[in-house]
């Protein structure tokens, strides 16, 4: 999974750095989107217009553009009140919501969402927009979703030249960030290439049964805390458990 995500990310950003349509960019978003963040079966991209217009842009499939239309109609959900108001919006049983009485019961018995997740982004001060995640079976959020699709509701923002700031993207750039100071360590400490780095990295969070995020901010943690003692030529008083990388499994 990790690996899918880090090719995924990385072929999507690499297109906004070379001439394409404003189309194709944000297709390619919402569909990386769908194939890498947990749980999510369907993808789009909500535009508020003057007025109060919404529409929206690089549906995944049909299935995505219904339930945004619907949403539109009833003005309410999260695709709604994301693109509106809301920063992000998470429902875990869209059937039995009841913010949502009008659409809840219809997404989930005429077209099988069970749960939904929507992430706000802007352009000051007016124009706002949402990317629309839906997953088929309820309790399909996790924190990895969030974090991930936090991820790509950024990508979102900088292909339309906008931004979004809230905690939740800032928790999850913040882990992503840390992940790849740490991959940048052990390619340094072992020679390897990044993908290789960054399948050493999984392979300890596996075998060790810490998530991910947290053995790399452990081991940039300790590389920092070692950097300092070398500098001030001692020992500091205290310092984190070390990350235990077993040069055995490199390479592999």
């Amino acid at each position: 999974m990790e690996q899918r995500l880090v090719a995924v990310m990385n072929t999507v950003a690499e297109t906004l750095t070379y001439p394409i349509t404003l189309d194709e960019a944000l297709d390619r978003i919402t569909r990386g989107a769908a194939d890498t963040v947990p749980g999510i079966d369907h993808v789009s991209i909500s535009l508020t217009a003057h007025g109060g217009r919404i529409q929206t842009l690089a549906p995944t499939d049909q299935v995505a553009v219904r339930l945004d239309e619907l949403q539109y109609a009833l003005r309410q959900g999260p695709c709604f009140e994301a693109a509106m108001r809301e920063p992000w919006v998470q429902v875990d049983d869209l059937a039995g919501d009841p913010r949502w009485p009008a659409y809840g019961p219809q997404a989930a018995s005429q077209f099988g969402i069970g749960s939904q997740l929507a992430f706000q982004f802007r352009a000051d001060p007016h124009a706002q927009g949402a990317l629309n995640l839906y997953a088929s079976k309820p309790h399909q959020i996790t924190v990895d979703t969030q974090q991930i699709g936090a991820m790509f509701a950024q990508l979102a923002a900088i292909a339309l030249g906008w931004s979004r700031q809230d905690e939740t993207l800032s928790r999850a750039l913040g882990s992503r960030e840390h992940i790849g100071q740490a991959v940048g360590i052990i390619m340094e400490r072992y020679r390897l290439d990044p993908q290789r780095a960054f399948s050493f990295l999984v392979r300890t969070s596996q075998d060790s049964n810490t998530k991910l995020h947290d053995v790399a901010t452990a081991l940039v943690a300790q590389t920092t805390d070692r950097a300092r003692q070398c500098c001030e030529g001692g020992r500091a008083a205290s310092k984190p458990r070390p990350v235990k990388l077993e040069r055995r499994d490199v390479g592999r």
